[in-house]
C-alpha cells in the first residue's frame, strides 16, 4: 500500500497536500483500492467555503457512491478538470494527478488534527 510520508491523512481517507496556505485534496490509494473502478467524480462545490469534515463532493465507482470529506475548513478554489472525461486517474495515480481539489485554507491549527503517514498505515492494517 502507497502511503507518501510528505502527505496528512484523514481517518476518512482522503490526503493532504500543504504549500503555504493552498491544500490539495484527493483520496487515498487503500481507498481507491476498497472502491474499485472510480467512474464518476462529481464535486460542485468550487468558490464554495467547506467547513471540516464537510462532504464537498461524491466518487462512483463500479460498485458504489461514497462521500468526499473536507479534511480542513476552507475556500475551494480549483477542481481537477482532468477528472471530468477521465475519473480513473484516481485509481492509477491517487497521490499525482489524480487529485481532487484545491483549497484555500481558512484554519491552519486544524492541520495538527490530521493523521502521520504512519498513524494512517496503522489505521488500515498497513
Amino acid at each position: 500500500m502507497n502511503i507518501p510520508s510528505e502527505l496528512k491523512y484523514t481517518k476518512d481517507h482522503e490526503w493532504v497536500r500543504v504549500d503555504g496556505d493552498i491544500a490539495t485534496i484527493g483520496i487515498t490509494d487503500f481507498a481507491q483500492s476498497e472502491l474499485g473502478d472510480i467512474v464518476y467524480v462529481e464535486i460542485e462545490t468550487v468558490g464554495e467555503s467547506v467547513d471540516k469534515e464537510a462532504v464537498f463532493g461524491t466518487v462512483e465507482a463500479v460498485k458504489t457512491v461514497s462521500d468526499l470529506f473536507m479534511p480542513l475548513t476552507g475556500e475551494v478554489l480549483e477542481l481537477n478538470d482532468a477528472l471530468e472525461g477521465n475519473p480513473e486517474l484516481v485509481n492509477s495515480d491517487p497521490y499525482g494527478e489524480g487529485w481532487m481539489v484545491k483549497i484555500k485554507v481558512s484554519d491552519a491549527s486544524q492541520l495538527s488534527d490530521l493523521l502521520d503517514a504512519a498513524a494512517y498505515g496503522a489505521l488500515i492494517g498497513a
